[in-house]
C-alpha cells in the first residue's frame, strides 16, 4: 500500500507568491513539476489524475498555479496570460528551484510534466535548468510555442498528443525534429485534444508514469 501525504504551499517565485499542492508518496524517488495549460490551474481534474498515477509509481508530484488569482482573473476576461510563455517559464524554473531546496523533495531527481502551452513553458525551464531537470513530458501540448529553446533541450523527453488533434500532431511532429536529446512521439489513437474519449486519459497516464519511473528512477 502506497502512503500518500498531501499538503498546500504558498511558495514565493520570480517576485509573486504561488499557491502549489504537493502529493509525497512514501519513499519517494522522485518529483514531478506540473506546468498547466491554456486557462487552467492545479485544479485540473486531468492533470490531478495523472498526478495520482505518478504517486502510485512512487513519484512526488507538484501541482502550482502559474499565474496569481489577480493574474487568473485578467486571464479570464483576455486570456492574455496564458500565452505569455517566457513568464510562465520563468515560474516553472523557479518551482523547480523550489523542489530542489523543499526538505521533502530536496534530494529527489526532478521531472515536468507540460500540458498544452504549459508543454512549452516546461521545455524552457529544462532548457535553462539542464543541471536540475532529469526528464520531461508533454500531454496534448504546444512544444512549438517553446522557439528556439527547444535546439538546447536534452533532457529526454516524451510527447503524447490525441490522434485525433491533428494540427497539434503535425505541431509535435515538427518539434520533435528540433529536439537533439532522447526524445519520443507517442499517439493516442482517436484521442482529442483533451483526451476525453474513454480510456485516453488512462494511456496518457501510463506513459506519463513509465517515462518518468524509467528516467527518474521511481518505484
Amino acid at each position: 500500500m502506497v502512503v500518500q501525504v498531501h499538503e498546500s504551499q504558498r511558495v514565493p517565485v520570480a517576485g509573486v507568491e504561488l499557491h502549489a499542492d504537493l502529493g509525497v508518496p512514501d519513499h519517494a524517488r522522485g518529483v514531478v513539476v506540473f506546468a498547466h495549460g491554456s486557462g487552467s490551474s492545479r485544479f485540473s481534474p486531468r492533470n490531478r489524475y495523472v498526478a495520482d498515477e505518478l504517486r502510485t509509481a512512487g513519484l512526488c508530484t507538484v501541482l502550482a498555479d502559474l499565474l496569481t488569482p489577480r493574474e487568473e482573473e485578467i486571464d479570464r476576461r483576455t486570456g492574455e496570460l496564458r500565452f505569455a510563455i517566457d513568464m510562465l517559464a520563468v515560474r516553472v524554473a523557479a518551482l523547480t528551484d523550489w523542489v530542489t531546496t523543499y526538505e521533502p523533495t530536496a534530494d529527489l531527481p526532478v521531472g515536468l510534466f507540460g500540458a498544452s502551452t504549459g508543454a512549452a513553458a516546461a521545455l524552457i525551464a529544462a532548457a535553462a535548468r539542464p543541471e536540475v531537470v532529469t526528464a520531461v513530458v508533454s500531454r496534448g501540448g504546444r512544444p512549438d510555442l517553446a522557439g528556439e529553446f527547444l535546439r538546447i533541450v536534452r533532457q529526454p523527453t516524451l510527447l503524447i498528443v490525441g490522434g485525433a488533434d491533428t494540427t497539434v500532431l503535425e505541431l509535435n511532429e515538427a518539434a520533435l525534429e528540433l529536439l537533439p536529446g532522447e526524445k519520443r512521439l507517442e499517439v493516442v489513437p482517436g484521442a482529442s485534444h483533451l483526451f476525453e474519449e474513454p480510456g485516453a486519459l488512462e494511456q496518457v497516464a501510463g506513459l506519463a508514469a513509465s517515462w518518468f519511473v524509467g528516467h527518474l528512477g521511481g518505484s
